[in-house]
């Protein structure tokens, strides 16, 4: 059977450590490859590499970064049916949803290509008589991220081309159950003429994290997943004196009022919902009807879930493919009974799918739950799966409050025709990315994605400028050129500008 290693310093690398961990093929339920598991002298390892190529990498031209990054950049667009396709196998998405995430992380790529703009300093002349002062930002050394299953090309993408193009060099630790993409992109990185040592991956489990937060000789981490995690990967890392970007889970909801048009709203959450089995921390996972809309929406809502496209996720036509692992699986259907059991109404039930020569597969199909409460554990709990919760209230204003009560802030939807209910809404709602007449509010690369509350833990959103300022750090420069022979008279008060 197939191990996939680790990618340090250029190559591929086994590691000393002889653990493994199976990864799957989530439509037929079969192992299909071993991962290796590093251990913390395999981290030893890349950080040693990276630290290596720093004394290098950190000094080359801006021209020499970004003229790399655009022929990365080249080989996603070239082989993008290709790492669509690896992603789909171990993940379960669908080619087309696969290859979606890689366009929107090329995106970042993109915005890594114009850094030259986006990293100029400032310069004031004259600040005192014969005195300049300028600025500018450096990189920070080693550098690493820690990503989850959902995204394995996506979110890795919106940290390593930004740490990359301002000089650090970056170690990369995926998730275990869908590893191989990681090694796609490090061998694309290397044809375009990164040196070795800049990018390395090491797969792994606790041991390869801990590693990472713990090791001196990595400057900040940058963290995808559950918020549980989050908050233990920032207060381990900043305990080592690491900047830390922890990112953690999401409750998202779509508000829909009575003056929306229904089927538009109700196409859109749908999509929201169940794209990528729900496996997004901007999925939405709750559709909050206002009012007059809410068996209208319902009503819609019932019907576009039972017609989603349930299968294995490299066959064309297919809208949704399995969850990512047999325990996935189980948990989601399970909170399906517990809902009914706590009092919703199951209006559309996706337990028990068996899809026709895959029945072994960890599929489950959409699930539609009415009448549900803030109260009920299918409301209070991050399922991650095809779950779609509609509660129900009579105002905008009793939205927002129920939105702002969740521990989470990632992001938000308002279906409307009235810009001043969009308005109060944007204004008002504690989340931090807001979509109006938009389901899946996720920013542009040239703006920072980051939600509020318990969904990112600290104060450091990933990519655009926050990207930038986080794998970065200012140095400002006072400088004094006297003329030959010139007479300069010191001061033993504190200096000013006079």
């Amino acid at each position: 059977m197939k191990t996939i290693e680790h990618w340090i310093n250029g190559s591929p690398a086994a590691g000393t450590s002889p653990e493994t961990a199976p990864v799957f093929n989530p439509a037929t339920g079969q192992e299909q490859a071993r991962v290796a598991l590093a251990s913390a002298a395999d981290v030893d390892t890349a950080v040693t590499a990276a630290t290596a190529a720093f004394e290098t990498w950190s000094e080359s031209s801006l021209t020499q970064r970004t003229q790399v990054m655009f022929a990365f950049r080249q080989l996603l667009v070239e082989h993008e049916e290709e790492l669509g396709r690896i992603i789909s196998a171990e993940h379960g998405k669908t080619v087309d949803d696969a290859r979606g995430e890689i366009t929107r992380g090329r995106e970042v790529v993109e915005f890594a290509c114009g850094l030259g703009d986006v990293l100029k300093g400032s310069f004031s002349d004259q600040v005192s008589r014969g005195v300049d002062v300028h600025n500018f930002r450096q990189p920070l050394g080693v550098v690493a991220g820690i990503t989850p299953f959902n995204f394995p090309a996506m979110v890795p993408l919106w940290m390593h081309p930004i740490a990359i193009a301002t000089g650090n060099t970056f170690i990369l630790k995926p998730s275990e159950r869908d590893p191989s993409a990681a090694n796609f992109v490090a061998e694309l990185y290397k044809r375009a003429g990164l040196p070795d040592g800049v990018f390395n991956v090491v797969h792994g489990g606790k041991d390869a994290v801990d590693a990472i937060l713990t090791h001196s000789g990595v400057e900040a981490v940058s963290f995808v997943g559950s918020t549980p995690i989050a908050r233990y990967v920032h207060e381990t890392a900043t305990a080592h004196g690491k900047r830390v970007q922890a990112l953690g889970g999401a409750k998202n909801h779509a508000v829909v009022l009575p003056d929306a048009d229904l089927e538009f709203a109700a196409n859109h959450i749908t999509a929201g919902a169940y794209g990528s089995a729900g496996e997004r921390c901007m999925a939405v996972s709750v559709a909050v009807a206002v009012g007059a809309a809410a068996d209208g929406l319902v009503e819609i809502l019932e019907r576009k879930a039972g017609e989603v496209k349930v299968g294995p996720g490299d066959v064309p036509g297919i809208e949704m493919g399995p969850l990512v692992t047999k325990a996935s699986q189980e948990r989601v259907e399970n909170a399906v009974g517990t809902a009914a059991t706590q009092g919703a109404t199951v209006l559309v039930d996706g337990r028990g799918l068996k899809i026709d020569g895959h029945e072994s597969g960890f599929f489950t199909g959409p699930s539609l739950l009415d009448h549900v409460t803030t109260e009920m554990d299918a409301y209070k709990e991050e399922l991650f799966g095809p779950v779609l919760a509609v509660v129900r209230v009579d105002t905008l204003d009793e939205a927002i409050g129920v939105i702002n009560a969740n521990p989470y802030g990632n992001g938000t939807a308002l279906f409307t025709g009235s810009g001043e209910a969009a308005r109060r809404f944007q204004r008002n709602v504690k989340v931090g990315m807001i979509g109006v007449n938009v389901p899946v509010p996720v920013p542009m690369s040239y703006y920072s994605f980051g939600g509020w509350k318990d969904s990112l833990i600290g104060d450091s959103p990933i990519h655009g400028p926050e990207g930038i300022r986080f794998y970065t750090r200012p140095k400002v420069v006072t400088t004094r050129w006297p003329q030959p022979k010139q007479q300069v008279a010191a001061g033993f008060n504190f200096p000013t500008s006079s």
